[in-house]
């Protein structure tokens, strides 16, 4: 299906306050269209909001502390993507740096055990004999599992940023910024991000010294890869976790992975969070065991880490190849499905950890909500699904509106409004199909789906600059929520080639100037038109070097089919 697109241009806004004087004013205009004034464009440590505003903190603080007095073994257990391994991570280094001697952590493998603290997982940690542990990036909705551990006779502090469902587990604490009646203003807290500041909070507790800003390229890292908002209090634990990891002081597993992706410390940008560090230790998770991708950001041996780095790096080009396959086979479907609000797919052959991925790139091409499903394990009669959503639809919410209308259809569901994972039994998957995709239509109105690009508008002929694109490379903390800045401007194709049978290779002219641009994935087959509207981005050429710019083609069309808004 041929989605509608449409560029409209952010309402211009005056760029208040004192900016710094190197600013260019394409940088101050881009920020101040996002809200933000000088102080709150790039926050910084001082501006962080104060843990006392978490719910559940001093329950937390006094089973950390009592655990501490005791010398007791705390047992910190994960999730299996880049959010939770970070987490866990954040959580074994800042708890060792705070004085706990005897700590063990683990994570579910996704196949064997599925999603969070399970019944099972409880059953395999029982020989450890913790007497706390610690969920990270989970837990909210482990009802039976935490139910298992407390038979156990373990304390439980439940850390998560997930939404929670009616009833909250029987944990002895939990900290969750999402949790009714919890006052933290910042509600976007990756899981990585609940476990800092738990930290934070047990240091002052403590009255001990510890710098807990070593662990904030983690925390930078797990925050961008979980694609939470990057509201002012995310930006300014990311702006500091990007300062460490520019300046060559990252942990030795984030510093080995930027080395076999190919990425430069110095100019490291939340793009290449997001695209290539994250994907890598995410791909452990996915295929195999993310006690790799963990072990990887916990070791402080250089050459360890280039090791285990190898060995996620080659999973990634496993579970690139795996996706392309599962990808195509989605795309194929396609035709025989009514994908008119939402876009549900199940294929016996998929692998359970790649599902997300290719839920995530029909929900790009479509602009719909998306699942994609696939056997929980070989032969097995349970499937489990991964949602992805678009902006004004809350995919946990629509969730939950299936499961009270068809009460035992969804065996398990959990997630917040762009993402969710789900389980259910392979008969009642058609069922599922069309409760959701009734779901769907119920809430979805016709202006949701048009996929709306918001432009900065225009760039003069002297801002098609070098120092504009690293101006705006280095000058924001772009994500979720605080989009990377997108321009749009009537251009002439002058020349097009195609390059690898699907991206297109394009000279623009504008101004009186050419400018190399470049479409990832946009050959469509049909010739560009000799005018045409272009919304991109303006990076620096790589390839080229030196004073050479590349503009990032994120949509085009023919000039005078639309005009700025």
């Amino acid at each position: 299906m041929n989605v509608l697109r449409r560029i409209v241009r952010r309402p211009p806004q005056a760029a208040s306050g004192e900016w710094p004087t190197h600013w260019p004013e394409v940088l101050r205009r881009v920020h101040a269209a996002r809200g933000s004034d000088a102080r709150s464009a790039l926050p910084r440590l001082a501006d962080l909001l104060p843990p006392e505003g978490l719910k559940g903190i001093d329950a937390a603080l006094d089973l950390l502390q009592t655990a501490i007095g005791n010398d007791a073994h705390i047992l910190v257990v994960g999730d299996f993507d880049c959010d939770g391994a970070t987490a866990t991570a954040v959580a074994v280094r800042g708890l060792r740096m705070l004085g706990v001697r005897r700590l063990s952590h683990a994570v579910p493998n996704r196949i064997v055990h599925g999603y969070g603290l399970t019944p099972a997982l409880v059953e395999e940690l029982a020989e450890l004999q913790p007497d706390l542990l610690v969920t990270v990036d989970h837990g909210i909705a482990c009802h039976a599992g935490i139910h298992a551990a407390k038979a156990h006779g373990w304390n439980i502090l439940v850390t998560d940023h997930h939404l929670p469902g009616p009833v909250l587990p029987p944990a002895d604490a939990i900290v969750n910024p999402n949790q009714p009646g919890c006052s933290f203003a910042s509600k976007a807290l990756a899981g990585v991000g609940v476990m800092f500041y738990v930290l934070l909070a047990l240091r002052a507790r403590l009255g001990v010294q510890a710098d807990l800003a070593t662990l904030l390229d983690l925390v930078a890292v797990g925050t961008v890869a979980d694609m939470v908002p990057l509201d002012a209090n995310n930006r300014a634990l990311v702006g500091a976790g990007l300062r460490r990891l520019r300046a060559g002081q990252g942990c030795a597993g984030l510093q080995a992975l930027l080395e076999v992706s190919g990425r430069k410390a110095g100019t490291l940008s939340t793009t290449d969070i997001g695209f290539a560090i994250g994907p890598r230790i995410n791909a452990a998770g996915r295929l195999e065991d993310m006690g790799i991708g963990i072990e990887c950001l916990l070791t402080d041996d250089a050459g360890q880490a280039r090791g285990l780095a190898a060995i996620l790096q080659g999973i990634n080009e496993e579970r690139r190849a795996l996706q392309t396959d599962m990808q195509d086979m989605a795309e194929a479907s396609l035709d025989g499905i009514d994908t008119r609000y939402a876009a549900c797919l199940f294929d016996p052959d998929w692998h359970p950890g790649v599902v997300g991925l290719v839920a995530s790139k029909l929900k790009e091409r479509l602009h719909r909500p998306a699942i994609a499903f696939a056997p929980a394990e070989p032969d097995s009669p349970m499937l489990r699904g991964s949602a992805r959503s678009i902006p004004g639809f809350h995919v946990r919410d629509a969730l939950a509106l299936v499961d009270a209308r068809h009460p035992g259809l969804i065996a398990r569901f959990g997630g917040h409004a762009m993402a969710a994972g789900m389980s259910l039994a392979r008969e009642q998957f058609e069922a599922f199909r069309s409760a959701f995709v009734a779901v769907s239509a119920e809430l979805l109105s016709e202006d949701l789906l048009v996929d709306v690009l918001r432009s900065d508008g225009g760039l003069c002929a002297d801002e098609f600059h070098i120092s504009t694109a690293h101006a705006l490379r280095d000058g924001g903390h772009w994500g979720q929520g605080y989009p990377e800045p997108l321009f749009d401007d009537a251009f002439e194709v002058l020349h097009w080639r195609v390059l690898k049978e699907r991206h297109l290779k394009l000279e623009l002219g504008l101004h009186g100037q050419r400018f190399n641009a470049i479409q990832f994935n946009g050959w469509d087959g049909v010739e560009p038109a000799r005018k045409a509207r272009i919304a991109y981005r303006i990076v620096p050429d790589d390839w080229r070097g030196g004073e050479a710019i590349q503009l990032q083609v994120v949509h085009r069309e023919a000039a005078a089919a639309s005009s700025p808004a």
